[in-house]
């Protein structure tokens, strides 16, 4: 049902993060957000920043393909820059014409730019690599809510479903020579177009559950294998271990 070579972080060629237990990988990436988030000394968030290049290491992910959703996140980072420094308040750092520059605000700004690009590096390593059931998989075996899992796992499944059947809709509004421009039509146009989207959305997941439940569908998928602790998973687990108590140490210190 589910294509299973497709991965949330394609990379370049296997990694050994591949034979190591997705749950551990997961308890691990949660873990050090977790940390990274409430962390707040620059020793600390450098250190964090560090860890998580090294662990994209091993986890050979696919450099363009990183550089390419790192620049939509620190195009954001940088409104942040500018915009923090100027009105979070505090002791002046200097000053341009009529705005004050907060030595305070500067810090926090810095700060949310490492912690995102920290833990954003650290999830597409540990968690991103992962093919889609396997992390399905794996939350399962967690305890999360099984129809938050379900979500999940169809909606990796059949998002290109519905790209292709947006793709589908644009070509045929294109043939019949619409060109979108800024007026009334246009948006109209438009919005009659993402209504289309929907209803056939709705029709074909209603479909979809009627030929699940011709094939035994009772609202729950039944796991024929199971993950198995292994000694790669050891040393991740000592890595990782080390790496948080690190930050730990760092921080509070």
């Amino acid at each position: 049902m589910f294509d299973t070579s497709r991965r949330l972080s394609p990379r370049s060629e296997p990694s050994w993060l591949d034979g190591t237990d997705p749950r551990l990988r997961i308890v691990a990436a949660v873990a050090f957000a977790v940390l990274v988030a409430v962390a707040g000394r620059p020793a600390a968030l450098g250190l964090a920043l560090a860890a998580a290049v090294a662990a994209a290491v091993p986890g050979r992910l696919s450099l363009p393909l990183v550089v390419r959703r790192l620049v939509p996140l620190n195009l954001f980072m940088l409104v942040v820059l500018v915009s923090v420094p100027l009105t979070a308040g505090g002791e002046p750092l200097c000053r341009l014409g009529p705005l004050e520059v907060s030595r305070g605000g500067l810090w926090l700004a810095v700060a949310i730019v490492l912690k995102a690009n920290a833990i954003f590096l650290m999830l597409a390593a540990l968690v991103g690599t992962m093919d889609p059931i396997a992390l399905g998989h794996a939350l399962h075996h967690l305890k999360l809510p099984d129809k938050l899992i379900h979500l999940l796992l169809f909606s990796v499944r059949y998002i290109e479903v519905v790209g292709r059947e947006y793709r589908r809709l644009r070509w045929g509004m294109r043939v019949r020579g619409f060109r979108p421009r800024l007026s009334a039509h246009t948006l109209r146009s438009f919005g009659y177009l993402v209504g289309m989207l929907l209803v056939r959305s709705v029709d074909r997941s209603e479909r979809i559950l009627a030929a699940m439940k011709c094939r035994g569908f009772r609202g729950r998928f039944f796991l024929l294998d199971h993950f198995a602790l292994g000694r790669r998973d050891a040393w991740l687990a000592l890595a990782g271990t080390a790496v948080l108590a690190l930050l730990a140490l760092a921080e509070w210190s």
